[in-house]
C-alpha cells in the first residue's frame, strides 16, 4: 500500500515540495490509471498479482507527456500575452514621451530664436537657429550611421543553424573541421 511516506508518491511529477500541481502540471494527476492508484509499473494492491501491460504504460506515458505539452503550450501564450500587453503599454508611453520631448525642443528653439532676435534680427536669429539644429541633425546621423555598419546580424546563431544538419546525420565530428 502506498502513502505520503512512499517514495515512488514522493517522486511523482508535479508533487513538488508545494503538493501537486507545482511546476506546471496543474490539474493533472501523477502518473497511473486514477487518482488513489499504484504508481505506474506496480502492482496494485490487493490484485492477483497483474501488471499492467506495456502498452497500457506507454499510454499512460503518451497521455502525460501530451497533457505537459498541452499545458506548457498555454503557459507559453498566457506569458507571452502578457509581455506583449506591458510592451504596447511601455511603447506608447514612450511615444507620448517623444511628442513631449519634440515640443520642448521646439519650444526652446523658438525661445533662442526671439532671445537671438534683439540683437541679430529676427531673420539671422531663425537662420543661426536652424543652422544649429543642422550641426545637431548631421552628429545625429553620422553616429547612427557607423552604429548601423557595425550591426553584424546573428552570426553565432548563423553558424550553429550550418551544424545541424551535420547532427541529424549523426556525423556531429564534421563540425569541428
Amino acid at each position: 500500500m502506498t502513502g505520503p511516506g512512499d517514495p515512488t508518491v514522493a517522486a511523482a511529477p508535479g508533487a513538488g515540495p508545494g503538493g501537486a500541481g507545482t511546476g506546471g502540471t496543474a490539474g493533472v494527476p501523477p502518473l497511473g490509471d486514477a487518482p488513489g492508484s499504484a504508481p505506474a509499473g506496480t502492482a496494485p494492491a490487493g490484485a492477483g498479482g497483474e501488471r499492467p501491460s506495456l502498452g497500457d504504460l506507454i499510454g499512460n506515458v503518451t497521455q502525460d507527456l501530451s497533457a505537459l505539452v498541452r499545458q506548457e503550450v498555454e503557459l507559453a501564450k498566457a506569458e507571452l500575452t502578457q509581455s506583449a500587453k506591458r510592451a504596447g503599454r511601455g511603447s506608447g508611453m514612450l511615444a507620448g514621451a517623444g511628442v513631449a520631448g519634440h515640443f520642448v525642443l521646439l519650444f526652446l528653439s523658438i525661445a533662442l530664436w526671439w532671445a537671438l532676435a534683439h540683437p541679430l534680427g529676427h531673420a539671422w536669429s531663425a537662420l543661426v537657429v536652424a543652422v544649429i539644429w543642422g550641426v545637431i541633425a548631421a552628429v545625429l546621423a553620422l553616429r547612427g550611421r557607423s552604429e548601423l555598419q557595425r550591426v553584424k546580424g546573428a552570426p553565432r546563431t548563423a553558424e550553429t543553424v550550418k551544424k545541424i544538419p551535420n547532427a541529424l546525420k549523426g556525423d556531429e565530428e564534421a563540425n569541428h573541421e
